[in-house]
């Protein structure tokens, strides 16, 4: 039987398709980053290159998502997880961190993610996936 998510790791050469849905997963959370696709291709390539490692979730030979995490000392820093629009609400996305958590990351390690207080729908798939409440960062905007 055919897994019903697959992986592969992203390489620098797939950072076009990763800053395009990129620019969906800024779109979807209300992110107030208002880079281009040209300068997030730029920044992938950046990340991939140095501290970042990136994956991409496939189903049925598509690209239905990808995650890009940094490891860090005893714990391991998720900076991006997307599943496509047409792909949610499918067990999708517990599919794909399920193989992130047991596939691809190293076992009992702490990974931290963070979550923009006004997206509710994410906050709530990360707390049913497990995952709970630390921090909260606050921020003032000065002109």
């Amino acid at each position: 039987m055919k897994p019903f998510v697959t992986y592969r790791p992203a390489r620098v050469a797939d950072a076009p398709l990763l800053a395009a849905m990129n620019q969906h997963l800024i779109q979807d959370e209300g992110h107030s980053n208002p880079m281009t696709v040209p300068e997030l291709v730029s920044r992938m390539k950046q990340w991939l290159r140095r501290e970042y490692r990136g994956v991409l979730f496939e189903r049925g030979g598509e690209v239905v998502g990808y995650a890009v995490y940094r490891l860090d000392v005893g714990s391991i820093y998720l900076r991006q997880f997307f599943i496509g629009r047409k792909y949610r609400r499918q067990g999708i996305g517990r599919a794909a961190m399920q193989i992130l958590l047991t596939a691809v990351l190293p076992p009992r390690t702490r990974v931290t993610l963070d979550v923009l207080c006004h997206n509710h729908a994410a906050h709530e798939f990360w707390k049913a996936i497990g995952f709970h409440d630390y921090a909260v960062t606050l921020e003032m905007r000065r002109s």
